[in-house]
């Protein structure tokens, strides 16, 4: 729940700041100089966030806030538990960040992958 807040607060920063609400951004903002580019293109690879192999030079493209546009904050979030931590994206809990991502925005609908579709 505290990345979630944490992402929140640092979107509310960069634009009290005039800067823009990007992975590249938020990974400064939360780093300082140990986001490097090869942390930033880490997580920008195992996120699938505005990456393009002949450019290693990625995470610019501007992101929604996480209260509207929660999936792909939440693979951000993911990417860099993993990155961070050294262990696979599939050891970083979905339902974990689901969860924590209703408590952190009661008011948002909630995201839920696991959840059966009705045909």
């Amino acid at each position: 729940m505290q990345l979630w807040q944490k992402l929140e607060r640092t979107r509310r920063l960069l634009e009290g700041q005039c800067k823009r609400f990007c992975v590249r951004n938020v990974l400064k903002s939360w780093f300082g100089l140990e986001a490097t580019d090869d942390l930033i293109w880490e997580v920008c690879r195992l996120a699938t966030l505005s990456l393009d192999e002949d450019n290693p030079i990625c995470g610019w493209d501007e992101l929604p806030p996480p209260s509207l546009y929660p999936r792909k904050h939440r693979e951000l979030l993911r990417a860099l538990v993993s990155v961070k931590l050294g262990i696979g994206m599939r050891k970083v809990s979905l339902k974990a960040l689901d969860s924590a991502y209703s408590v952190a925005f009661p008011k948002s609908t909630p995201i839920n992958v696991n959840k059966k579709i009705k045909h």
